[in-house]
């Protein structure tokens, strides 16, 4: 067999994005043959996979966007099990890439996303792919999309949160900074629904049992455990509940009424946040 090489071995690298001793390995046990060696570098990916199955991946890259028409949004997470693996620019490019291929596949599910062709393959045997490049476990662990007559997107610096939202209309003045605010705010402060009578009847239950529990331990009356309860779940739904939050650009007014000044009919139809902490 000719010797391998370097100018074969970085070809195999700019193909496969694996490291340069990886390749010059796969190369000779492929003797030269370079889809055998491809090869040989996608099944060590998957071996990989295989064996940190059971690890921890809870770093990653978080990332959205709109579509071209603004009426969608879309954000992914892509995990990994260490900061500086989801600090790759390698890495980032790749979440990007399937972050394009959702918006431009208008993908609704994440399980559609994993099946859609990437580059000869699935978006599934791609994060594979990447875990034999990285050596670490990564995952697709998170696709959100909402829908709206206008929708929005933020990505915090740094990768790690990411919020999208839609709005009911499109014609309203300055419309797209009022959708940034609106972004920027489910980002910060993690609202759990758009309005009271949105939120998971299982959370108003949980709140009301912790309220009674405080109200007791703090030795009200048994009489008024369900007054104060009802009380601190108000206070919940003002905190919790984007609609009712303090607007963060400006604590005097809630988001509601922030929305109202610009349309008296503009309001928030669906949202979603995405974060890795």
């Amino acid at each position: 067999m000719s010797k391998i090489t370097a100018a074969e071995v970085n070809k195999l690298r700019q193909k496969t994005g694996a490291g340069m001793m990886d390749c010059k390995k796969a190369l000779v046990e492929a003797e030269g043959d370079f889809e055998k060696a491809t090869d040989i570098l996608r099944k060590k990916g998957q071996k990989l996979a295989s064996s940190r199955a059971g690890r921890d991946a809870n770093e990653g890259v978080v990332l959205s966007k709109t579509n071209a028409d603004q009426n969608k949004a879309f954000a992914i997470m892509l995990n990994c099990e260490t900061d500086f693996v989801a600090q790759n620019q390698d890495v980032i490019d790749f979440a990007n890439a399937i972050l394009d291929l959702a918006v431009e596949k208008d993908c609704e599910t994440v399980d559609c996303l994993k099946s859609h062709d990437m580059n000869g393959r699935t978006v599934e045997e791609n994060v594979t792919d990447m875990i034999g490049k990285t050596g670490e476990k990564m995952d697709l662990g998170a696709f959100e999309v909402v829908v709206g007559a206008k929708a929005f997107a933020y990505t915090h610096p740094g990768n790690r949160i990411a919020a999208i939202a839609a709005v009911n209309k499109v014609d309203v003045n300055d419309i797209d900074t009022i959708g940034k605010d609106v972004v920027m705010q489910i980002a910060a402060m993690a609202p759990v629904a758009i309005n009271k009578d949105d939120v998971d009847p299982e959370i108003i239950n949980k709140e009301i049992e912790i309220g009674k529990e405080q109200a007791q331990a703090e030795g009200k009356p048994e009489e008024l455990l369900e007054k104060i309860a009802m009380g601190k779940l108000n206070k919940f739904f003002k905190e919790n509940t984007l609609i009712n939050q303090e607007f963060i650009k400006d604590s005097k007014k809630t988001v509601g009424q922030m929305l109202q000044a610009a349309d008296k009919d503009l309001t928030v139809v669906a949202f979603k946040r995405v974060s890795l902490s």
